[in-house]
């Protein structure tokens, strides 16, 4: 029987015969016209402050956050990404809807 940690590893067998095989199972980037982002306007339980959300971008943490970084730049603005969510702190959502239309994304408002 073997024991795994969260991540999917083997940490412990007590089988002699057992042979990890080990796995890069890295997740691949859907194309970008492929993706399917939304693009929302919070403030709740920020104490009034706006932030602009981007979801839905399938693909690896290296694309993630390469994508959150041409964002923030483009928008001069700070932000940070959170449960596979980019925010931007301000109201940017038309900027960045027309950023993400202009690298060939398919993205939409969403929300109010």
């Amino acid at each position: 029987m073997a024991k795994k940690n969260n991540k999917g590893g083997i940490i412990f067998s007590t089988n002699p015969d057992y042979s990890y095989e080990e796995t890069d199972e890295e997740e691949l980037s859907l194309p970008p016209s492929e993706q399917n982002l939304k693009v929302w306007l919070d403030k709740k339980q920020r104490k009034g402050k706006v932030v602009t959300i981007i979801t839905g971008f399938v693909g690896s943490n290296d694309d993630f956050k390469d994508l959150e970084k041409k964002l923030k730049n483009h928008c001069g603005s700070g932000g940070s990404s959170k449960d596979g969510e980019i925010l931007i702190q301000g109201d940017h959502r038309e900027k960045i809807l027309s950023y993400l239309l202009g690298a060939g994304y398919k993205a939409k408002k969403a929300g109010g």
